[in-house]
């Protein structure tokens, strides 16, 4: 009961921010439930609060990376030219 009531409280806050579009809500929510997670790690104590946030900052560096190689890829398959055989 405690944790819907949370869940609750949460998007009661979301409604009355005045978040209309469904993309806001959307990262709204996401937002709410990574910081459960973090709230979740922290009471198993699996790692300490500064290792974490170290990590967590490791692993959003290697995701921008990851994005940036994926647009340049793209990039670099429309770039790319056809080759025209001659004609003997």
């Amino acid at each position: 009961m405690k944790n819907s009531k949370f869940v609750f409280d949460k998007l009661s806050e979301v409604f009355e921010k005045g978040l209309i579009t469904s993309k806001d809500l959307g990262n709204e929510i996401f937002n709410i439930l990574r910081s459960k997670r973090d709230e979740i790690v922290f009471k198993m104590k699996l790692t300490s609060k500064d290792e974490f946030e170290v990590l967590a900052k490791r692993v959003e560096n290697l995701e921008n990376k990851i994005a940036k190689l994926k647009q340049t890829k793209t990039k670099t398959v429309v770039k790319k030219k056809i080759k025209r055989v001659k004609k003997s």
